[in-house]
């Protein structure tokens, strides 16, 4: 994940074409066998937002067999790579462009088992030129409870 990614000059912010760029060309191979997909980028605060506003992304991991302990629930590697994934975009976000990053800490609460697609809300809590923080909010996509939260922080390279 060394190389640079290189924006188009018609898309002025880090935003959903970038991040799937993103998810094809820098995400490893056995991570893009879950078939994430960006559902959004916030890179700056949309009109509406509330006051504590973070930057950051919302990435599904739809339901497969493939990414579940024996056929039922999805195992927690295939979370844990779903919130990993979710924070690069929402660093990404924060920077507005991918910079090459690496997790120096991950703290995942699991708290419910998921047999159905899960939504991670990634939000960046504070970024520096060195280093990131942020927090990640699973829940299922159909019922929005939650399913797992994580804090992350990312060595900024």
């Amino acid at each position: 994940m060394a190389q640079a990614l290189r924006l188009d000059s018609m898309e002025p912010a880090f935003g959903l074409r970038a991040a799937g760029r993103l998810l094809t060309e820098m995400i490893e191979p056995w991570v893009q066998e879950l078939g994430l997909l960006v559902e959004s980028v916030e890179t700056s605060r949309p009109a509406a937002a509330p006051q504590d506003w973070q930057p950051g992304a919302l990435v599904r991991l739809p339901f497969s067999r493939k990414a579940c302990r024996e056929g039922a629930f999805m195992c927690g590697p295939a979370l844990m790579a779903l919130t990993d994934t979710a924070m690069l975009l929402a660093c990404s976000a924060a920077h507005n462009g991918y910079r090459a990053m690496s997790p120096i800490d991950q703290t995942m609460h699991f708290l419910r088992p998921a047999n159905f697609d899960v939504i991670a809300d990634a939000r960046i809590v504070r970024t520096s030129r060195t280093t990131s923080f942020g927090r990640v909010l699973l829940y299922g996509a159909a019922d929005r409870q939650a399913v797992g939260m994580a804090s992350s922080a990312y060595a900024m390279l």
